[in-house]
């Protein structure tokens, strides 16, 4: 059933330009041509299929009738003026002569501009006159009101993969505007509007799939005993109860006489270093290890006469020793010692050469940025989903921050000289066909 579906979003027979990264709709569009035969129908049926091949990439996931609400026949544009052309032409000629037959008056200026075209009585050439700047596409921006709604931006910041899946982040929560959940994708942004989504829905709808997993094997069930091996098991395990107990009060024993001894050690070493370094030690030093010896003797006197079990001893104990490692060395030697582990640290225990060593730390850091985590829906490291590369582009009128999912509109759409900034794989020209099908009805 998933394959039918998918087949008819993506015929291969009749094939339509969808916006979605997916390859059968890659392929399609690679086989996008410009079809002969669409010229020998009359121009209400150009139309018709103008409309309908533009609709099935353009928000086919809108209706109709809410879609012929918002076209607008308003097409906004930003053309900058040369003040030079402007002062030997009308301007008329941006238009690509709309309505109004300048398209000889084009082919002149271009033809002057290369240096063509006859010569005057006295062998001159004519003078060069000014270039004609390139035609503004406004037919291109047929489909801009689309570009407005929260989940055809979320679509072309690269946030998900389809427009339908953006579409479906809404729905679900998964976006904010202005810092408040928004669930209507329908929402249209403003200029300085900044919408997010969520980090774990982008990266599981942009990168590679998951591994499957390994099926766990089902553990096998254990045959119940009868009731004489029960009664057995239950004298052993009362029997092994009793020896545990036996055990637990030897070793609560032998660890107060190792406590004590442990005690008695940090106090003997801690003495010898004040009588064999007493002209080298300072004061503060001095002060510090009869503090030692004091703390010492009183974790000694608490262990001897407690007789509940020792909790927390061998932390005692450890600290203690740790103080003494630490007063032990005198500021020559605690330099030396924190030197020979810098030099160790940086020493290659592994045997690599430099270059191998670069690699090894580029892959590490690597690794940091990009960790291994299993508890992710995407399959880590992340990598992007195959296909991807072909349809990773941002229009202008968005700045976008992968880092954190986010995104600021700017603001709308507009028309330049050879540039429109609604992305569509369409011609002009049918984009044209499109735009006098909605002209006809607005």
């Amino acid at each position: 059933m998933k394959l039918r579906r998918l087949s008819r979003f993506h015929g291969l027979k009749r094939p339509r330009v969808r916006q979605t990264w997916n390859k059968f709709n890659l392929y399609n569009l690679y086989r996008l041509r410009e079809p002969s035969y669409i010229f020998h129908k009359t121009f209400f049926q150009q139309k018709w299929w103008a409309k309908a091949a533009t609709r099935a990439y353009h928000g086919e996931h809108i209706k109709e009738r809410k879609w012929e609400l918002m076209f607008n026949r308003r097409l906004l544009s930003a053309v900058d003026m040369d003040p030079a052309y402007l002062a030997a032409n009308d301007g008329s000629e941006l238009a690509s002569g709309r309505g109004s037959g300048l398209h000889q008056r084009v082919a002149e200026l271009r033809m002057a501009e290369d240096g063509e075209g006859t010569t005057g009585r006295d062998g001159t050439k004519p003078a060069r006159r000014p270039a004609a700047p390139c035609a503004t596409p406004y037919m291109q921006m047929t489909y801009a009101p689309l570009e407005r709604r929260l989940d055809q931006a979320i679509f072309r910041a690269l946030f998900a993969s389809s427009a339908r899946q953006a579409r479906q982040f809404c729905v679900h929560g998964a976006v904010k505007v202005n810092g408040v959940k928004m669930k209507y994708p329908g929402y249209l942004l403003n200029p300085g509007d900044m919408f997010q989504v969520d980090v774990d829905r982008v990266m599981t709808a942009t990168g590679r799939r998951k591994p499957p997993a390994n099926k766990t094997a089902t553990p096998k069930k254990e045959n119940t005993p009868k009731p004489a091996a029960e009664a057995a098991d239950g004298a052993a395990e009362s029997q092994e109860a009793v020896k545990d107990e036996a055990f637990e009060e030897l070793d609560e024993a032998a660890a107060r006489e190792a406590a004590l001894k442990a005690l008695e050690r940090i106090k003997e070493h801690a003495k010898l270093i004040i009588t064999s370094t007493r002209d080298d030690l300072s004061a503060k030093r001095k002060r510090a290890f009869r503090a030692l010896i004091r703390d010492a003797r009183s974790a000694h006197w608490h262990v001897r006469k407690s007789d509940s079990p020792l909790e927390g001893t061998d932390n005692t104990i450890e600290d203690l020793a740790a103080m003494l490692l630490q007063l032990e060395l005198s500021p020559a030697e605690a330099k030396a010692k924190e030197k020979a582990e810098k030099e160790a640290s940086e020493a290659d225990v592994f045997g690599l050469s430099q270059d191998e060593r670069k690699i090894f730390e580029q892959l590490v850091q690597a690794d940091k940025e990009n960790p291994i985590d299993p508890s992710k829906p995407y399959a880590t490291p992340w990598k992007p989903r195959p296909y991807m590369p072909a349809f990773a582009f941002i229009p202008r009128y968005l700045e976008v921050n992968q880092k954190i999912c986010s995104a600021v509109y700017l603001r709308h759409p507009v028309a330049r000289q050879g540039l429109a900034e609604v992305p569509t794989p369409f011609p002009f020209w049918m984009n044209q066909l499109a735009f006098n099908w909605y002209l006809r009805r607005g």
